[in-house]
């Protein structure tokens, strides 16, 4: 399938940003079926941000890449990683 570049607009910042067709052909090489819906920088940024609160299980400052919710707990990596374990053991 012949591919060719195409402008898109970013739904974060509103930027127009090249699809090109080097990318739309990783993209449907990996399955994807959907073209993105933001610019390069918006999808670093998005990325990189991270969310503070304190873990449940021990008590220290987790940080996650999501928003947490309140009626949910919240787990810094090790004990998350810790609790993981468990239930992975638990299942064989």
């Amino acid at each position: 399938m012949m591919y060719e570049d195409k402008t898109l607009t970013c739904k974060e910042c509103g930027k127009s940003f090249q699809f090109t067709a080097g990318e739309q052909e990783f993209y449907a090489a990996k399955g994807f079926s959907n073209h993105p819906l933001r610019c390069k920088e918006c999808r670093t940024r998005r990325r990189r941000e991270a969310y503070a609160g304190i873990c449940a299980a021990c008590g220290k400052e987790a940080r996650v890449p999501f928003l947490p919710k309140e009626d949910r707990p919240l787990y810094c990596a090790e004990c998350y990683a810790q609790i993981k374990a468990e239930r992975e053991g638990n299942r064989i």
